[in-house]
């Protein structure tokens, strides 16, 4: 095991230009749309997946998983998924949350410290008549989360949901929606060589944003 993880080890070769202060834009999402760009034009594949982090409240526990960030409106991370899942309980309970992307090839990272809430559900039912029919199907018949039996159980439903809709339009269920996070802060993480990384923060005070370094 150990040896399969030296074989891992990265010294991080200099990729590009070094981060320095005094030629960073003031605003953390024209930084954020330039990397977005830089990684979606390189190797990176699925250049929008986040991982999202939220806590239970009763537990204390944190939670993360893989969320699909759909676009980015008034200065907010926009995606989408199950109100009554696991996150979007704790969402409810405890709106805020951590968005982490993270792009190997670029050698680059970004956490993203915010406030969540649901978007305007006319925008919700936009995007929800655009996915594929399986999707809404599947939106009404996952209880998203919870244990169940068996995977046939799944299909059941699935299929039950299918024929009750038959032909006709599927509309979003009230339980499936858009979120927003608002951040109020940024670090901007760039490996270098001998873990001398620049880690960049940007932090939100009186509307304007603080621009500050961190040790690596």
């Amino acid at each position: 095991m150990n040896k399969a993880l030296d074989n891992l080890k990265n010294d991080h070769s200099d990729f590009g230009k070094n981060i320095l202060l005094d030629n960073l834009p003031s605003n953390p999402f024209e930084l954020f749309n330039i990397w977005f760009e830089q990684a979606h034009e390189g190797e990176d594949i699925e250049v929008n997946a986040s991982c999202l982090s939220t806590i239970n409240n009763k537990t204390k526990q944190p939670s993360s998983r893989i969320i699909y960030l759909k676009e980015i409106e008034s200065n907010s991370f926009v995606f989408y998924t199950n109100y009554n899942s696991q996150k979007g309980r704790e969402i409810e309970d405890n709106p805020n949350a951590c968005m982490l992307f993270f792009w190997p090839h670029q050698q680059r990272q970004i956490i993203i410290n915010g406030n969540i809430e649901k978007i305007n559900p006319e925008k919700s039912d936009e995007y929800f008549s655009s996915r594929p029919r399986s999707s809404q199907i599947g939106a009404w018949a996952s209880k998203q989360s919870e244990f169940i039996n068996s995977r046939e159980d799944l299909l059941n439903s699935f299929n039950l949901i299918e024929k009750q809709f038959g032909n006709s339009e599927i509309p979003r269920p009230l339980h499936w929606g858009g979120y927003a996070l608002s951040p109020y802060a940024f670090e901007f993480w760039q490996g270098r060589p001998s873990r001398f990384h620049d880690r960049i923060n940007y932090i939100s005070s009186d509307d304007k944003w603080i621009i500050k370094r961190k040790n690596p």
